[in-house]
């Protein structure tokens, strides 16, 4: 595979992942500002799914520390979490567990915050 194939398909998977991050945040904003629809969910949910594919069809390149490729598998983790926010968005048992999603989104938001900061540390060292 030479280099423009690679460029261009992380190209695309970038695209899908920052496409889902912006679904899901319209999906996390929608309810705590009092929209009266049940939209958010599915908003949130292809979100969840988008930005999930793009982590998983994205492929590492070989010339990386392995502390800056361990991060990057990191991301995937809160795409992950991401879903399962989307699961608990659908699933819950009455009152109990009906913001369980927020604790989910919140424990995605805040790993990509930290893997958006060392990447870029890691990766100038």
């Amino acid at each position: 595979m030479n280099d423009k194939t690679y460029t261009r398909k992380n190209a695309w998977t970038t695209w899908i992942f920052n496409a889902g991050l912006l679904c899901v945040m319209i999906g996390t904003a929608m309810p705590l500002i009092m929209h009266g629809s049940e939209a958010y969910k599915w908003i949130y949910c292809a979100g969840a799914l988008m930005s999930l594919c793009g982590k998983l069809l994205r492929r590492t390149p070989s010339g990386l520390p392995m502390n800056v490729k361990r991060l990057m598998r990191i991301e995937i983790w809160a795409t992950i979490m991401f879903c399962a926010g989307g699961f608990f968005m659908w699933y819950t048992l009455g009152s109990y567990g009906a913001m369980d999603w927020i604790a989910f989104t919140l424990a995605g938001g805040i790993i990509l915050i930290y893997t958006s900061i060392m990447i870029p540390r890691r990766m100038s060292k």
